[in-house]
């Protein structure tokens, strides 16, 4: 919750006092909401005030040290109290209860306080210091709500981005590299009665296929892709990897398309409608390269890797209006 500086915020926008400080207690407000939401406080508390006795007791938890948290929760404006008894404020009830933004916040705090330690030494060297899939695999519940937010981000768009992909009429074949919840095939697939797709991820990517959508269990950096596809999708893929890597990547999509053949990209630019994109799409970039060697790149960067396909298309998307969709006919070689 940004800090309210009232009176105060004069005296930080002149230099008069370190703003560093006002990020400090931004940082705590984060790390305590994440608290109180593995805790179950918020949703405790999604019916009725309750006690610190009550609330406590509810939520398995010391009195002591409840009562000091829902205290910061209150200053930092998570929560209310009045006579003795706490309740949700307007931003807690919509956000931090049942909503799938919840599950990104769970993401997000423990990615910036566990797996940040020792983003100085990615930095230094230029390598990174931590392997996020790795990572990901030994904390299996932090694994499932990645999946869950790619897949609830794949729900949102996949109906924006169906109709914006070309597929031939006739009976056609679709790669999606990385795209394990299948939801862009399955998209596709609904709307072209005649197309066919199969989904190459990790093992515990994969979502559960459905018709005409094979799920293969895989590493598309190592396994043949095949050949003949009319159609490969890379959604949210380049910004994993270092330029040299996707330009390899893409020469190998170019092989495994037919004549004629698309290939559809999805990501992020670098460019971004107002200041808190900006600064998440630079959060983000220095993520993916600190568990990835990756980054966000910019759109005329990636458009200049395709090389081995004509003229693309550029659409930046309605719903997601930080990401683009790039499309790109194969050149006749």
């Amino acid at each position: 919750m940004p800090i309210e500086l009232g009176d105060d915020s004069a005296v930080f926008a002149n230099n008069e006092a370190p703003s560093s400080f006002v990020d400090m207690l931004g940082t705590a407000a984060y790390r305590c909401a994440a608290a109180a939401m593995r805790l179950g406080v918020f949703r405790a508390l999604q019916q009725d005030a309750l006690s610190i006795v009550s609330l406590a007791a509810t939520v398995g938890a010391d009195e002591r040290g409840l009562r000091i948290l829902t205290d910061a929760l209150v200053g930092f404006g998570y929560l209310t109290e009045s006579a003795g008894l706490y309740a949700l404020t307007p931003l807690s009830s919509k956000w931090l209860v049942d909503s799938p933004y919840a599950t990104v916040e769970l993401f997000w705090q423990q990615v910036m306080f566990e797996m940040w330690d020792g983003i100085e030494e990615s930095v230094r060297t230029g390598k990174p210091s931590v392997d996020f899939y790795a990572w990901l695999a030994a904390r299996p519940e932090t694994s499932r709500r990645f999946q869950s937010m790619l897949d609830s981000h794949a729900q949102m768009l996949a109906t924006e981005m169906a109709p914006l992909i070309p597929v031939p009429p006739r009976p056609a074949r679709l790669l999606d590299l990385g795209g394990g919840h299948g939801r862009y095939s399955t998209a596709l697939c609904s709307l072209h009665p005649s197309l066919t797709a199969t989904v190459l991820d990790y093992p515990s990517a994969l979502g559960a296929g459905g018709p005409r959508v094979t799920m293969r269990p895989g590493d598309y950096l190592r396994d043949d892709l095949g050949t003949g596809y009319d159609v490969v999708l890379l959604f949210n893929v380049l910004h994993g990897h270092p330029a040299s890597g996707n330009q390899a990547l893409l020469a190998r999509v170019a092989d495994a398309l037919a004549p004629g053949g698309v290939v559809a990209i999805l990501e992020h630019g670098r460019d971004a409608p107002g200041p808190a994109d900006v600064a998440f799409l630079r959060t983000f970039s220095l993520n993916l390269f600190h568990g990835q060697n990756g980054e966000v790149y910019a759109i005329d960067e990636i458009t200049s890797w395709l090389t081995a396909f004509d003229q693309p298309t550029i659409t930046r998307l309605r719903k997601s209006p930080t990401q683009y969709l790039i499309t790109a006919v194969r050149q006749n070689r």
